[in-house]
């Protein structure tokens, strides 16, 4: 008979173990399937791998810089081995804590691929053989892998993914490509560009970052030339192919005209797609969207009971989303208030605002939460904005990180902020004030009754909001 559990979650990585741990402790027999380690993809392949590389080579970057300071040395090297073995160190020390808060937790985790069958069945093909569960409900939390285009030579040596060139101990970086201008391409733009390599990227769009606001877009691409890293946009990849000297050839247009560009390695970042590999059997029918498991607002399937969230639902695709999203399908579940939100509608508006922080671990770091202008005049919003360049700020001056700015939306009749971009150090902890603010529904009069210390970078917030202010005429001097 098949062992029968309150819920089951196929995954192990963010989304998967919050959902799992704020289940067991709702009091949810709950268990975690996952076929290789936990914390996923995030934990193991990407994100905190990756911002152990960024932190690394960052130091390189500042002793190569220190001379400003007083600080001078002889010589200054780095052994890229090394710092794959901290950024292991790192990777293993986070996925042992969460292996801690597992065990501590009670949550049954069960090794093996995940296959859905019906009856609320999940057949998991484990080491030892198959075996059968049953739950009342099933999250499911499979999380992505890397897309790979169908572009020529993209299957020959040096041609790697983001996942492998995270792997490499080898350093043969010295000129490097990068196949794609997202979050991913221009974090490992800024990793080997602090490493000395040359580094151009070709991004198919009109600018870097996508759907990223486009003054922060053009304000990063112009910080990122001016470090030395070239910036191709409007590209379309022809073909790869080797060259004579065992270098590769990337053929790419852009505008128009054919260029070709000569590389050591290439990297393909060119976005990641929903991973359900043996994941629904053949006698249960998901309804799909777009490649991704179709969901209601609740996030449950087409199949009652049965949930997914992260990067298998057209979403955001980001740790921290999927970590939310699970605590609130687990909340839905077992029928408790939620203690978090994933949208906001203030009072007085119609419109719904995103409280979801996106990150970016350039130099300077980019963060963003709610409205952008653009889209606040898309939903017929009216809004005013409060802008401070960071070049004024002290803690900016101190360190010499004078580049950037803090641009805050508000709504023009209430004075509500509804967005913020900003583009200084610590971005990516300062915008957490600003989601916290979009989900309370804070004006910028309350926002102004918070005192931040001096000196730091935060204080360009209330500068921000004064400037806000004053153009509205609340402020006069």
């Amino acid at each position: 008979m098949a062992k029968h559990y309150d819920l089951i979650v196929i995954g192990g990585g963010p989304g998967g173990y919050t959902a799992a741990l704020r289940a067991a402790g709702l009091g949810l027999k709950t268990a975690i399937v996952e076929k290789e380690k936990l914390g996923g993809t995030c934990v193991n392949k990407g994100c905190i791998p990756a911002k152990a590389l960024l932190h690394a080579s960052s130091i390189f970057d500042t002793l190569q810089n220190s001379d400003e300071f007083g600080v001078s040395t002889d010589f200054i090297s780095f052994d890229f081995k090394k710092m794959q073995h901290y950024k292991k160190r790192s990777v293993k020390a986070y996925r042992n804590e969460i292996k801690e808060l597992i065990s501590a937790a009670g949550v049954q985790v069960i090794c093996g691929t995940a296959t859905i069958r019906r009856g609320h069945t999940v057949e998991v093909n484990g080491p030892e053989g198959k075996d059968y569960y049953k739950a009342d409900n099933i999250i499911i939390a499979t999380g992505a892998k890397p897309v790979v285009p169908n572009i020529p030579g993209a299957d020959l040596p040096g041609v790697l993914t983001s996942d492998r060139l995270l792997t490499s101990e080898v350093w043969n970086y010295d000129r490097l490509t990068i196949i794609g201008g997202g979050v991913i391409g221009v974090e490992f733009a800024t990793i080997f560009n602090a490493l000395c390599s040359n580094v151009t990227i070709l991004e198919r769009g009109r600018h870097l970052l996508g759907p990223m606001d486009g003054e922060v877009s053009q304000a990063l691409e112009g910080e990122m030339r001016r470090k030395g890293i070239s910036v191709c946009c409007n590209t379309v990849i022809k073909e790869i192919r080797e060259d004579s000297s065992q270098g590769l050839v990337c053929v790419f247009t852009m505008n128009g005209e054919e260029q070709t560009l000569r590389s050591g390695q290439i990297v393909i970042a060119a976005g990641r797609a929903p991973y359900m590999e043996d994941l629904i059997g053949p006698d249960v029918d998901f309804q799909m969207e777009n490649e991704y498991l179709k969901v209601d607002s609740n996030f449950c399937t087409s199949e009652p009971g049965i949930y997914a969230i992260g990067d298998v639902v057209d979403h955001k695709k980001l740790a921290h989303v999927a970590a939310a999203q699970g605590t609130y399908v687990v909340e839905k579940i077992a029928g408790v208030k939620h203690t978090i939100r994933l949208s906001v509608v203030p009072n007085g508006m119609f419109v719904e605002l995103p409280v979801i922080p996106g990150c970016i671990y350039t130099e300077p770091e980019v963060a963003s939460v709610g409205l952008t202008k653009e889209a606040a005049s898309a939903c017929n919003m009216k809004v005013g904005c409060g802008r401070y360049l960071m070049s004024g700020n002290g803690k900016s001056i101190i360190t010499r990180e004078q580049s950037g700015f803090i641009h805050l939306v508000f709504e023009e009749y209430s004075g509500t902020l509804v967005g913020a971009q900003i583009m200084c150090p610590r971005a990516t902890d300062m915008i957490s004030e600003m989601a916290t603010a979009i989900a309370n529904g804070l004006t910028a009069e309350q926002l102004m009754l918070a005192m931040r210390a001096h000196p730091t970078y935060s204080e360009g917030i209330a500068e921000a909001i004064q400037n806000y202010l004053e153009t509205k005429g609340e402020i006069r001097e």
